[in-house]
């Protein structure tokens, strides 16, 4: 979890909470929302999912066909990922949370939710 360290309208617990439904920008405009208004806050909302492919499996004398050579499966291994955002903004008032979903590594993937928000007050 990467969080900036300007006035974050939720707690990081709660965000990380928010993370995990459907319904991201819903619950993040509801608990910013007070009195019938609108939040004081706009927001964007960002996912990057990788898939991890698997390997080819072994031939009979383990190890694999990869661009015509034989190679042993030790040699192949995961690729790596790098994701970067900006903004010019009010350090003060607006900001961006970044959070890694940990189970998804087990089902093959890798899956990152990003939420910025700007303050419109």
């Amino acid at each position: 979890m990467d969080t900036t360290k300007s006035s974050q309208p939720i707690p990081d617990q709660r965000l990380e909470e928010i993370a995990t439904n459907n319904t991201t920008l819903k619950n993040l405009i509801a608990e910013t929302s007070t009195d019938g208004r609108g939040p004081e806050y706009k927001f964007a909302v960002t996912s990057t999912v990788i898939q991890h492919t698997t390997p080819p499996q072994p031939t009979s004398d383990d190890t694999l066909r990869l661009d015509g050579a034989d190679q042993q499966n030790s040699s192949i291994g995961r690729r790596g990922m790098h994701s970067a955002s900006g903004a010019y903004w009010n350090n003060e008032k607006d900001g961006m949370w970044n959070w890694k979903y940990i189970q998804g590594e087990k089902k093959g993937f890798d899956v990152i939710l990003s939420i910025i928000w700007i303050s419109i007050t």
